[in-house]
């Protein structure tokens, strides 16, 4: 399988939260052309509508920051020490190579950790907190750090994309790179067929995701659409270790997860639900009891309420450098994105 290149080039985009900058410009090179609007706001969101006109309205949301590291001390030796920007597994941190984005550029850096033939048999047991690793950019002491590196920079593993077998990749942030190309290409989709439904339709690339859905809540109250789709990705529990009488099954492959529960307008899950079965997409459904980790949670309940429903991509391995998603479970939202868009119509709510 060929990955189609708006999904590569987000994948290779480096873009911790808060420092968006090279998803944007991925998204504003492949979206702004075929837009009948386009814009960015204060948070680096960035909006494409199709069909502004249209009724109803109907707003697709995938977040596009991953999880990074932020420099918060320098030594004297001119080791860097950081903070974690997101929800990291702290086992996974040392031995990494990192990219530092500065305003003078790209620096290269590892993360490093006091090695295993130095460690008592008690410490090799314990997982390091984060001021116990460092990163380690091959200087000698701090007057050289400073001269590449500052107080506040960002930075992210350096681990590009790769497809692995067949359909199947492995990159550093699926999370949520996998949503955002699938909000954004199923808009692109129906840019070029807008006879084909009545509605409006805003693909939304949304920032600060990992760090509280914080993106999606000024994106949600300043359009308030009358529906919401939130595109992100979900655990794929059919790897070893996995209990699914705590977390339920979900195959890589399977198709994407559609969710039901509190946070999802029942209007929208049952029409997701029954255009899969319609168009042969395959999915999964997945029960959520709570208010979703996702974008989902903060779109539901903008403004005066909008119908909102979740689509999850199946992924292995995630909030690691190495997250693994099959390809055609990103093809299948795509198309389940189109579908939904081209069922509404005008005077549909989600009233229920």
């Amino acid at each position: 399988m060929i990955a189609p290149q708006f999904l590569i080039e987000l994948l290779d985009a480096r873009s911790p939260t808060g420092c968006e900058y090279e998803a944007q410009a991925v998204v504003d090179q492949w979206m702004e052309p075929v837009a009948d609007h386009y814009r960015k706001d204060i948070m680096g969101n960035r909006f494409a509508s199709i069909n502004p006109e249209g009724s109803p309205s109907v707003l697709f949301a995938g977040h596009i920051d991953e999880l990074g590291l932020l420099i918060s001390y320098i030594d004297k030796d001119g080791y860097l020490y950081f903070e974690p920007l997101g929800g990291h597994d702290l086992s996974m941190i040392s031995g990494r190579r990192v990219s530092i984005l500065t305003s003078k550029g790209v620096v290269k850096g590892v993360t490093g950790k006091r090695a295993i033939h130095l460690m008592n048999a008690e410490d090799r047991k314990k997982v390091p907190l984060s001021h116990q690793i460092w990163i380690d950019i091959g200087v000698k002491n701090q007057a050289e750090a400073e001269a590449l590196v500052s107080i506040g920079d960002p930075a992210v593993y350096d681990q590009s994309f790769e497809l692995i077998n067949g359909s199947v990749g492995v990159a550093r942030a699926f999370d949520d790179k996998a949503g955002a190309y699938a909000v954004l290409e199923a808009t692109r989709r129906l840019a070029e067929a807008k006879d084909a439904f009545q509605a409006k339709v805003i693909g939304v690339a949304t920032t600060q995701e990992e760090i509280g859905t914080r993106g999606a809540i000024t994106a949600a109250h300043s359009e308030n659409p009358n529906f919401a789709i939130a595109v992100d990705v979900g655990h794929a529990t059919d790897s070893p270790d996995c209990d699914n009488r705590k977390y339920g099954k979900f195959v890589q492959g399977g198709g994407p997860i559609i969710c039901k529960g509190p946070n999802i307008n029942p209007i929208v899950f049952e029409k997701l639900e029954s255009l899969a079965k319609a168009e042969n997409i395959p999915y999964q459904i997945e029960a959520d009891a709570r208010p979703t980790g996702t974008d989902a949670r903060a779109i539901q309940v903008a403004q005066s309420g909008i119908a909102t429903g979740l689509l999850s991509i199946p992924l292995r391995y995630m909030h690691t450098p190495s997250e693994m998603v099959d390809l055609q479970d990103i093809e299948h939202t795509v198309q389940l994105l189109v579908a939904f868009a081209q069922s509404l119509k005008a005077g549909e709510n989600g009233v229920w």
